[in-house]
């Protein structure tokens, strides 16, 4: 079966006037225009294609790479909105439509939205959506607790940041946990802190409780390095400081410096900490 809006390996089958004609293990054909066509190739070479509907709604196959696939979220820039909706920027030939319906607010030419790829049932056609909470379920989860996952910051909220995890869960990061910039459309690995009785998923961006000290211990020894053994910082530091220099919480900090203190790798006196 050759499958809209995602990648297929297909077969070329034969030559045509306007490119070959590739086909599935199934004998679905599709056309691979001539500007696509491989400089050498032999029937029955077998060849990475993304298939889609092109501008007069037909059946192509292209080497283009997409920004967006079938199923995914990504961040787009929005070309152009006519009286049926707007028109996204996705690398292709054709633009990305997305309905107003599918709009959480109203998109304008030139700004960027994250948005979900996926197949209207009742056009065949590839639609975005910026209602992207609609497309995440959290009844059947697939992560577990202190699991690293993929994660993609989806929107703010008065408590902290949304987030998608792994392609499929809705997630949330508190803002306690937030010791860097973060900005809607970032990708990142992050931690399954908590699963909540309703299968809510609280995220962090650190490794939980002993399982982070190695990392950021690692972390605050490359800082020390980079700037010739010294760091302005103690552990009676401010808490906002030690943010803005290592993005890390106070309580991590001192876990972290009490690792390498331990091993004799710095000294920490009264006006900093020194790489021994």
């Amino acid at each position: 079966m050759i499958h809209i809006g995602e990648y297929n390996t297909l077969e070329i089958i034969r030559e045509a006037e306007q490119g070959v004609y590739i086909a599935d293990t199934e004998g679905n054909e599709v056309l691979l225009p001539n500007r696509y066509v491989p400089e050498t190739y032999q029937i029955w070479d077998k060849i990475e294609v993304f298939v889609y509907l092109d501008n007069e709604e037909r059946l192509v196959a292209v080497t283009d790479k997409p920004y967006i696939t079938r199923g995914e979220f990504a961040m787009l820039r929005c070309n152009q909105v006519t009286d049926h909706g707007a028109f996204l920027d996705w690398g292709m030939v054709k633009e990305l439509f997305c309905p107003f319906k599918e709009q959480v607010f109203k998109m304008k030419a030139g700004g960027w939205y994250l948005v979900h790829c996926y197949l209207d049932e009742k056009t065949g056609r590839l639609a975005a959506s910026s209602k992207t909470n609609r497309f995440l379920d959290n009844k059947d989860l697939t992560v577990t607790q202190f699991e690293e996952v993929d994660v993609i910051i989806s929107h703010p909220s008065d408590i902290g940041m949304n987030v998608i995890v792994n392609n499929k869960h809705a997630g949330l990061i508190f803002q306690d946990d937030i010791y860097k910039e973060l900005s809607v459309g970032d990708r990142m690995k992050g931690f399954v802190k908590k699963i909540r009785p309703d299968n809510k998923l609280d995220i962090t961006l650190e490794k939980i409780g002993y399982r982070k000290i190695e990392p950021n211990a690692d972390a605050i020894m490359h800082e020390l390095e980079d700037n010739g053994g010294y760091l302005n910082l103690t552990d009676k530091s401010d808490p906002e400081d030690i943010k803005e220099m290592l993005q890390m919480s106070k309580k991590t900090f001192k876990k972290a410096i009490g690792t390498l203190y331990k091993q004799r790798l710095i000294e920490i006196k009264e006006d900093g900490i020194y790489l021994i």
